[in-house]
């Protein structure tokens, strides 16, 4: 069934969720999750902000009031001893592979500015450039309910950070900033501070250089959860 009222999941909900639809594309061979590997997976060290230490109780509560809202629950088609469990966001949001993935980042890692997002969305979704990241929280945005907004920006920052909304409003969101520029794009984003072409290009490669680093490191991080039941 989709969502069509505002929603407000407390934070082990929002991580339950969000550490399915994880797993779900990096793990598939292990998913649906059973409860034992879903409180794993909530509890990683590494993609995940803060670190949180649900036990299987916790969990198995905020599986029943996510199963309530439609959002996840008792794997449909699972068979076997073990209950097993899975999420549901194509039926209630029919989201793209890349909003799926936004919002998936989002929900395990808080506010992130949109160069954060496609790195840290790379095992779930590659954005070949910016562009594409502002273009998907865009389409959040102008969903009713919306589902991400952009937050104020931080004094000395150069980037402002997206939240998303299914915990409810941000009270340091500025709605206005953002529908001001429903279509930014790399370019407006790069160029915002008046850097030159010379400078934007240095820029440029020194962030695809990071995005390299971080995926390999990723890569290592995810080898890392399987061995060790993340």
């Amino acid at each position: 069934m989709p969502v069509t009222d505002p929603l407000h999941l407390s934070p082990a909900q929002a991580r339950v969720l969000g550490a399915l639809v994880e797993k779900e594309v990096t793990t598939p061979d292990y998913y649906p999750l059973s409860l034992n590997a879903l409180a794993n997976a909530c509890n990683q060290l590494t993609n995940r902000e803060p670190v949180m230490h649900l036990d299987e109780e916790e969990a198995r509560l905020a599986l029943r009031r996510l199963e309530e809202l439609g959002l996840a629950g008792r794997a449909r088609s699972a068979d076997g001893r073990v209950t097993k469990y899975e999420h549901w966001l194509g039926e209630a949001f029919n989201f793209t592979r890349a909003e799926t993935a936004l919002i998936c980042v989002l929900l395990l890692r808080g506010p992130q500015t949109p160069g954060e997002l496609r790195s840290r969305a790379e095992r779930l979704h590659r954005f070949e450039e910016i562009g594409e990241v502002l273009a998907g929280l865009q389409k959040l945005a102008e969903r009713g309910p919306a589902l991400v907004t952009m937050l104020a920006r931080q004094p000395g920052t150069k980037e402002s950070r997206y939240a998303h909304l299914l915990s409810g409003a941000v009270e340091s969101a500025v709605a206005s900033e953002f529908s001001a520029a429903p279509r930014a794009t790399a370019q407006h984003v790069d160029r915002s501070s008046g850097d030159d072409p010379a400078h934007e290009s240095r820029i440029a490669q020194l962030e695809a250089t990071v995005a390299e680093l971080t995926q390999e490191i990723a890569a290592l991080r995810q080898k890392i959860d399987d061995l060790f039941g993340g």
